[in-house]
């Protein structure tokens, strides 16, 4: 499989995955949507206040390209996205049906492609480092024939894909830990019976996309109840990850960190605490880097604005905790 996406890195580099092109703008109608469409710009400036990372030091992905989608997605899928009115149903922002295709391509496929491309990127840098952050994707709710939930491309489809084409020796197994406030309802029906995919899911039950057929291919399905805190929440993560990992010895762990289960996220309605978050952040590294699993983090879902500095000072944490590295070490 020929591809840009898997790029080398550096010595002096981390795996910490971000270009500008990330960021959503469209002449204003970004302002529409609940979602902040700065955050991964934000997210990247707070890391780089705190010099974690720099310019120099951050890893830059590619454009995910139309060959690089068709790994996963149907042609008939990817053509549907050429007409406004099917990707502004995508990304619940109705005005979009009326703007010409190239300017939706521009303002936010392309964004939206750069972050998959990042995705893609993680997985191989944490084959390489032992961990990858991708400051963007996590497109849980996308499959490789349909999009919704505000998600276009299948990137943790795609990611796990190219893991298992590029090192089928080193990687047989893979462990989906999506933690986001929503079920993960798109790689689970591209992933349906596939025994070398293990999906834990930690989800609100009573919010989108209420998706009963895709709960069918979930290995460890946890629901939560409205409103769920801190105490309960971890307990939960806590329990069911160390349960799963004794059932299930993964070569990669793809961890989907949405920081909509935050109290006052009016689409995740849960009420896990920013300390709650990183703690929780904490708590799975800890689990795969004590076991040498390489982890791949995908920030998916969060819908407030303070989510984004939430995301970079858990990422500062896991340093400071010693769960990732300096770009000198090398795994």
């Amino acid at each position: 499989m020929n591809t840009k996406l898997y790029v080398d890195i550096g010595p002096e580099q981390w795996p910490i995955i971000y270009r500008p092109e990330y960021n959503v703008r469209f002449l204003g109608l970004e302002k529409l949507h609940p979602f902040d469409a700065g955050k991964w710009g934000n997210i990247y400036k707070y890391l780089k206040s705190c010099g974690l990372v720099n310019d120099e030091t951050l890893s830059v992905p590619n454009e995910a390209t139309t060959e690089d989608l068709l790994t996963v997605h149907t042609k008939k899928y990817l053509k549907s996205l050429k007409c406004s009115f099917n990707v502004a149903l995508i990304a619940e922002v109705l005005p979009l049906c009326l703007v010409p295709n190239y300017l939706v391509q521009r303002g936010y496929l392309r964004p939206m492609r750069f972050q998959t491309g990042g995705s893609v990127l993680a997985g191989k840098l944490a084959l390489e480092r032992g961990w990858a952050i991708n400051i963007g994707g996590g497109f849980h709710h996308c499959c490789g024939s349909k999009g919704g939930g505000f998600c276009v491309y299948a990137d943790i489809t795609l990611l796990i894909h190219f893991v298992f084409n590029h090192h089928p020796r080193s990687v047989q197994n893979v462990m989906i830990v999506d933690l986001d406030a929503h079920q993960g309802n798109g790689y689970q029906r591209d992933f349906k019976d596939n025994p070398n995919v293990y999906i834990i899911d930690v989800y609100n039950k009573g919010i989108y996309p209420f998706d009963k057929l895709a709960k069918e291919y979930i290995t460890r399905k946890v629901e939560l109840a409205h409103f769920t805190e801190d105490d309960e929440y971890l307990d939960k993560v806590a329990k069911n990850l160390t349960e799963a990992l004794a059932e299930f010895c993964p070569q990669l762990i793809v961890y989907n960190a949405g920081t909509d289960i935050l109290k006052g996220d009016a689409l995740g309605c849960l009420s896990v605490s920013p300390q709650g978050i990183i703690e929780r952040d904490e708590l799975v590294f800890r689990e795969a880097r004590s076991r040498n699993i390489p982890i791949v983090m995908l920030t998916s879902g969060g819908y407030l604005k303070k989510s984004a500095k939430i995301i970079a000072t858990s990422i500062k944490n896991l340093h400071d905790s010693g769960l990732i590295t300096g770009p000198q070490l090398r795994y």
